[in-house]
């Protein structure tokens, strides 16, 4: 069950990018599940991945391609992670590659990979070949939504940001979708998402804008502290809206665009979260107060991925001593707790370290019972400040997650 607002708006078509879908029945039959974008030449592709050690097959191509040739197509599975699967798994992520190469003309070390689903299991991977020439041959400019749908795993709605903006008189187009429900931690999570525009912009600025909006979108959520082997996230600009191309920070356009990646990317993020397995409320935890934005990052993280916190939210208890608890073993060196404050919503529950005398239990309650809040905590030591967002934790997660191979 989806929490709060999760409005999918019209995903606006972006100049030099189709999309085709198809199904391939690599897990399941009736349902599209294999995905491949055509970027137009000269496109400029740029990734940020899992940190997890045990990365997936097609994440470990993906980083080699993207070094050595200009990037033309993403081929996508869902069903099949093709992680932990050796040797093998390598040889079936390329396979992937060269479908595509063939059909198009072109080098298989112009495509990118991308698999999600079960861990451990080996890919299917004549079902993709043989599926690929159809989904090649449905590439359309207008495929966001069909995108969106077949990247879904245990999602349990399509994932889809849009933006338009206008640079020196010209409208440009930033569309994104993403996946993931469950395994989602900071670090990038099991999840994957696409962002594309027709902005003209340097190779070396693409990669940089994708780096410092990840940092600040997809690294600031979580939902059961698991970091998948398969994340990944794409950016990429065609140009083919027209103009010059913005290729260094000074350029006034380039913090516009900056502020729009961000908007699209955080708004992806945020339904990721909205859409945790079992989730029933949307937690933002919003931290203050530290001496660098670091440690305020750790204590919202602290908080973040406790299951004692999460549980209390979901069944609408506020044992607050559980988020003070949190708080204490985020590693904060020299915190002063006789500082600490702490607020569910706008109710301070905790003043100078110790219960807020003001505080009842009955607004403790009515907060939590709320589909959305906000865990606000000062640590009275700094200016600095950071946000992560997150979910409750249900009896659903547990039974999704259970029965996730059935």
């Amino acid at each position: 069950m989806a929490v709060g607002d999760i409005h999918i708006p019209h995903m606006q078509s972006v100049k030099g990018l189709k999309i085709g879908t198809t199904q391939a029945y690599v897990r399941y039959p009736n349902r599209r599940d294999l995905v491949i974008f055509e970027f137009s030449e000269g496109t400029h592709v740029a990734g940020v991945f899992t940190q997890n050690a045990f990365c997936a097959a097609p994440v470990r191509i993906c980083k080699k391609h993207l070094s050595t040739e200009d990037t033309r197509y993403l081929i996508i599975n869902t069903g099949n992670a093709n992680a932990g699967t050796g040797e093998e798994g390598m040889k079936n992520a390329y396979a992937m590659c060269e479908a595509v190469a063939h059909e198009a003309g072109i080098k298989a070390e112009q495509v990118l990979p991308f698999s999600t689903g079960v861990i451990g299991e080996q890919l299917p991977i004549e079902r993709i070949t043989n599926a690929t020439p159809s989904a090649l041959k449905t590439l359309n400019d207008n495929a966001w939504l069909d995108a969106a749908h077949g990247i879904m795993t245990t999602d349990t709605v399509p994932k889809g940001a849009s933006i338009q903006l206008e640079l020196d008189g010209i409208v440009y187009n930033m569309t994104g979708i993403s996946k993931g429900a469950g395994m989602i931690r900071p670090n990038m999570a099991t999840m994957l998402s696409f962002i594309v525009t027709d902005i003209p912009i340097s190779k070396p600025l693409v990669q940089q804008l994708l780096k410092q909006a990840a940092d600040q979108s997809f690294n600031r959520i979580t939902v059961d502290g698991d970091t998948s082997t398969n994340d990944s996230c794409i950016f990429a600009a065609t140009g083919q809206a027209g103009g010059q191309e913005i290729q260094t920070e000074n350029d006034p356009r380039y913090k516009i665009v900056k502020d729009k990646l961000f908007e699209v990317m955080k708004r992806l993020a945020q339904l990721i979260v909205r859409d945790g397995e079992g989730a029933t409320k949307f937690i933002t935890v919003d931290v203050k107060g530290g001496q660098n934005t670091q440690e305020c990052c750790d204590v919202a993280y602290s908080i973040a991925h406790s299951p004692l916190v999460k549980t209390a939210i979901f069944a609408s208890d506020p044992n607050w001593g559980r988020i003070l608890c949190a708080i204490g073993y985020a590693n904060i060196s020299d915190l002063d707790v006789e500082k600490v404050q702490v607020w569910l919503d706008e109710v301070q529950i905790c003043k100078n370290g110790g219960r807020a005398e003001i505080y009842t239990e009955e607004e403790g309650i009515r907060v939590m019972s709320k589909p959305e809040l906000t865990i606000h905590v000062d640590l009275g030591r700094g200016n600095a400040q950071d946000i992560v967002y997150t979910c409750d934790l249900s009896y659903d997660y547990v039974k999704i997650n259970a029965d996730y191979r059935s």
